[in-house]
C-alpha cells in the first residue's frame, strides 16, 4: 500500500478539525469554504480519478458522521466532486494543473458540482427561488472555496508534500 493512501486519510483528521472549528469563523455571511474539498481535489489530480472518487466517498462519509448532517449528502457530493476533479488527472500535466489559476478553476468546477448536489439534499426549500438557492448555496461557496484554494496553492511549497 502506498504511503500517500495512508497519509491522505490521516491528513483528513486535522483538516476536519479546522473545517468544523476555525473555518466558520472566517465565513462571509453564511458562505463557508470547504477545506476538505480542496484536499480531495488535490489528491484527485495527483493520484487519479478512481482514487479521487473513492477518497471522496470516504471523506464525505467521515464528514457526515462527524458533523451529524444528513447521512449520505456529503458522501455523494464529495464522491461526484472527486470524480469530476479526477478528469484533470494526467501524469504529464500534473504540474500544469497544480498551477494556482488552473487549480483554482478546477476547484471552482468541482466545488460547484459538490455544492449543487449537497444543496439538493440538505438545503432544498420549495418556497424559495431556485436561482437564489443556486446562488447562495452553490455558487458563492464554490467561489469562496476556489479563492481560498488559490491562496493555499500559492503559499504551498512547490515540492509535493501532501
Amino acid at each position: 500500500m502506498k504511503t500517500s493512501y495512508i497519509f491522505s486519510i490521516l491528513l483528513l483528521i486535522p483538516v476536519l478539525i479546522i473545517q468544523t472549528t476555525v473555518v466558520p469563523l472566517i465565513s462571509i455571511g453564511q458562505v463557508i469554504p470547504d477545506l476538505i474539498l480542496i484536499l480531495l481535489i488535490y489528491y484527485s489530480i495527483t493520484e487519479g480519478q478512481i482514487y479521487g472518487t473513492v477518497l471522496g466517498f470516504f471523506y464525505g462519509l467521515i464528514f457526515d458522521l462527524v458533523t451529524g448532517s444528513l447521512l449520505g449528502s456529503a458522501m455523494i457530493s464529495k464522491t461526484v466532486a472527486g470524480f469530476v476533479a479526477g478528469y484533470f488527472s494526467s501524469e504529464n500535466k500534473i504540474e500544469i494543473y497544480l498551477m494556482f489559476f488552473n487549480f483554482g478553476m478546477i476547484v471552482f468546477l468541482s466545488a460547484l458540482v459538490d455544492q449543487i448536489i449537497y444543496a439538493f439534499f440538505s438545503a432544498f426549500d420549495i418556497s424559495s427561488n431556485i436561482l437564489m438557492i443556486f446562488f447562495q448555496n452553490a455558487f458563492l461557496p464554490a467561489f469562496y472555496t476556489a479563492l481560498l484554494s488559490i491562496i493555499i496553492i500559492i503559499f504551498a511549497p512547490k515540492k509535493r508534500i501532501l
